[in-house]
């Protein structure tokens, strides 16, 4: 933590100075003769009040992972006509890419701040922007956009508990280069994957970071050039093109199926993925999640009016991802209608009942 007499540079922008006095958690830094406040969190420490800074101590992790011991910082841009000197590692030729929610106090997850960084852990710039988007929109909003320098971490932006709910799936799209010097051409990367938002409310899903001082939530996007969640297809498109071809092969099937054994005044949906398409080629478990809940809401709405209904959602066991993306539809979208589980006689551990 940054003190009185510290020499710091700021997290998020060009400039730094020494820091004359603090209060709360506000710095003023000294600043060629100008006090200028900030941000205590914003203020990186390149030399205690008993050194000078050097150049070294201005980067804070270079090539692979730092120690757990060292808070790694966000780049500024290079001041015009500045003298580039990145230092290189060979394992910083390829690239690893880190997204990161870090809280502001693990203790009191209900009602915390969390800081979202994204870290950079190689030899290359990154221009990026970064995006999210709700299960239930068709449209990304952007969040930030910048550059991240080799490195280094960038701090993106602080978000609450009632940002969540937009956030189930984010976004991040890359270019990487290397600025005044010959480089290896590295692919354009975008990346889709889904946030299990209630991990922000679970202590246990906090885990050590060799990044991070604190206990943070992580994914890793990019391992060794390697993109993790590689955007691939539009998923939307996926759908429609499966809607199209089920037209033309079977155009009298309905779009609920139901059971052949369904018993009076209940419906049963079986929305296993093998029921809702022909084929799994070219589909993402993200992409076969999306159509399952798309599948759940249609009967969802086709059936609002009808009181009294009991429809079993056949979802099966495995890892709950299914159930549990029914259940946020249920408390969020659906509030109201009677949930418990089915008969575990009649469908084991797999079914959901809902009664409108």
């Amino acid at each position: 933590m940054a003190k009185v007499g510290d020499t710091v540079r700021f997290l998020n922008s060009t400039g730094g100075g020494i820091i004359r006095r603090i209060e709360g958690n506000i710095a003023y830094v000294d600043e060629d003769g100008f006090e200028t406040p900030t941000l205590l969190r914003e203020c990186v420490v390149v030399a205690t009040a008993a050194t000078e800074p050097k150049p070294s101590d201005i980067k804070e992790f270079k090539g692979s992972r730092p120690s757990a011991d060292i808070a790694p910082a966000a780049p500024t841009a290079p001041a015009a006509g500045e003298d580039l000197k990145v230092e290189e590692t060979p394992e910083g030729e390829k690239l690893n890419v880190v997204l990161a929610y870090e809280p502001e106090n693990v203790k009191r997850l209900n009602d915390t701040t969390f800081s979202t960084y994204l870290v950079n852990d190689s030899n290359y710039y990154l221009y990026f922007t970064y995006m999210t988007r709700p299960d239930d929109a068709d449209g990304w909003t952007m969040r930030y956009a910048g550059m991240v320098e080799p490195g280094m971490q960038v701090f993106m932006e602080d978000i609450t508990g009632s940002d969540l709910p937009d956030m189930d799936r984010v976004a991040v799209q890359m270019i990487a280069f290397k600025e005044g010097k010959e480089f290896r051409l590295k692919s354009p990367i975008a990346i889709d994957t889904r946030l299990d938002t209630t991990k922000f409310f679970k202590l246990h899903c906090f885990k050590s970071n060799p990044y991070f001082d604190k206990e943070v939530i992580a994914l890793d996007l990019v391992v060794n050039d390697v993109a993790m969640h590689r955007m691939v297809l539009d998923s939307s498109r996926i759908e429609d093109g499966i809607k199209a071809k089920k037209t033309v092969d079977r155009p009298r099937k309905q779009p609920v199926r139901k059971r052949q054994d369904s018993k009076p005044g209940i419906l049963e949906v079986d929305l296993h993925i093998d029921e809702l398409v022909d084929s799994r080629a070219g589909l993402s478990n993200a992409d076969m999640l999306n159509l399952q809940i798309d599948e759940f809401r249609k009967v969802m709405d086709a059936n609002l009016k009808r009181k009294g209904l009991k429809i079993v959602f056949i979802h099966g066991k495995g890892e709950g991802v299914l159930r549990n993306a029914i259940m946020k539809e249920l408390n969020h979208r659906y509030k109201g209608h009677q949930v418990q589980d089915a008969s575990f006689r009649e469908y084991g551990y797999g079914a959901t009942q809902v009664t409108i």
